[in-house]
């Protein structure tokens, strides 16, 4: 199916097929566009745990009022916003620069730049960059045919004492991901016409 049509396809799922696992491979291909996903001034001021531990995964759905497309997942993927963005913009630049002080020098300008916008930024800066990866990660899943859930319902408190969390991050969104159960029927799909939702300004 073209793009498009896989994006027809999708729909957030409540309910998966606990007897089917995303493989290895196909979990790699979504992590790898989370990773391409692109942020502002390149930081990517955020981490990932990608959970399928079933114990875990249980004590994640209780924290979000037992919704069940948590439990019954393979995999949950919970997207953390860093609070720690100077220290995120040292890692970067030194990654931009290999390490060697001769290339930072050369980025002077651009890290100048970036370090005199993170103290205007407010905390959900991150969290927004956070939102651009969970999409990239559902055009994935849909890519692969398989279901996923965005979600914000749920105690991101609670969640982040179950992962041990350090103090550096929050959970901005979960996605679980998996297969839908054959007991499961999707609304239609329904989304505004283009004439409601776009305006044109032409010559």
């Amino acid at each position: 199916m073209s793009f498009l049509n896989n994006l027809e396809w999708r729909y957030a799922t409540k309910k998966f097929d606990t007897s089917r696992k995303v493989s290895s491979e196909n979990l790699d291909t979504i992590l790898e566009a989370i990773r391409m996903t692109p942020t502002s001034f390149g930081l990517q001021p955020y981490h990932f745990y990608v959970v399928n531990r079933p114990d875990v995964m249980m004590k994640i759905q209780e924290a979000s009022w037992n919704q069940p497309q948590v439990g019954t997942a393979s995999h949950i993927i919970v997207m953390c916003a860093r609070n720690d963005l100077m220290q995120t913009k040292d890692e970067y630049f030194d990654a931009m620069s290999w390490g060697k002080a001769e290339i930072r020098a050369s980025l002077a300008g651009f890290e100048q730049m970036v370090t005199g916008f993170i103290p205007n930024s407010s905390p959900e800066w991150a969290k927004k960059q956070a939102y651009i990866a969970q999409g990239f990660a559902l055009a994935a899943c849909a890519e692969l045919q398989i279901d996923s859930c965005p979600m914000e319902w749920f105690d991101p408190v609670a969640v982040g004492q179950i992962l041990s969390l350090p103090e550096n991050l929050s959970v901005a969104v979960i996605i679980p991901i998996g297969y839908r159960a054959l007991d499961e029927n999707p609304r239609s799909k329904v989304r505004f016409p283009k004439e409601k939702l776009f305006t044109f300004i032409t010559e």
